[in-house]
């Protein structure tokens, strides 16, 4: 374990792992150039695995693949790289990391927005590249990985009492949806497969991509 997990895991309170699917060896191999090796390193040691009881999870991106294809088909982003969904949350943000750029794309599936990574505007640097997918982890917390309701009050502590916890393969969702009028309320939550729901959230509406923060804010 290096310093970024270490401060995921502990100092971020998001140990222990739960729910873990070792990664097997063909796995490891299909994605080895595609995503940092330091990402291979947590995935051999961890598998992909729930963490913070189930609030943040590490993705097999092979399975997420026709459902970020689905989202990003028809934006800006589309052939821009090759993206894979590395992680997620309980609500079914998806984290998602190219394989030419250093920053991660965030798909809000409730509201149909896409936050843009950061295109690659220098020179491909692989130790930038390792280190800063370290940095993704060390930098998640609990707060930036719940979703929040319509009074900015956190849910998933709340979820999870109601509605027990997550399996890999399932969120937490609204009904009805926030694309078509529903509320973000603790009543309005319930929990379903993620696979098929990220699918029918996809088809609400047209998906946003928003400024990025260099586009915001310039570049540093």
């Amino acid at each position: 374990m290096d310093n970024y997990f270490n401060d995921f895991l502990i100092d971020e309170g998001f140990s222990p792992a739960i729910n873990t699917t070792p990664v097997d060896e063909d796995t490891l191999q299909r994605f080895q150039g595609l995503v940092p090796n330091r990402l291979l390193s947590y995935w051999e040691e961890y598998g992909f695995s729930g963490f913070g009881q189930g609030s943040f999870w590490t993705t097999n991106p092979q399975e997420y693949q026709s459902i970020i294809d689905r989202w990003i088909k028809n934006t800006s982003l589309w052939q821009r790289e090759n993206f894979f969904v590395v992680a997620r949350t309980a609500f079914g943000e998806l984290y998602i990391r190219g394989d030419r750029s250093n920053t991660t794309t965030i798909i809000d599936p409730h509201l149909n927005n896409i936050i843009p990574g950061d295109e690659l505007n220098e020179k491909f640097d692989l130790e930038k590249w390792d280190r800063c997918i370290g940095i993704f982890f060390s930098t998640k917390t609990k707060g930036n990985t719940d979703y929040f309701d319509k009074n900015e009050k956190p849910l998933f502590q709340r979820c999870l009492k109601k509605l027990g916890p997550l399996s890999h393969d399932e969120m937490y969702t609204f009904s009805p949806a926030l694309a078509l009028g529903g509320s973000a309320d603790i009543k309005n939550v319930k929990k379903v497969k993620i696979f098929e729901e990220l699918s029918i959230l996809c088809d609400f509406d047209e998906p946003v991509v928003l400024p990025s923060a260099n586009e915001i804010f310039g570049e540093s």
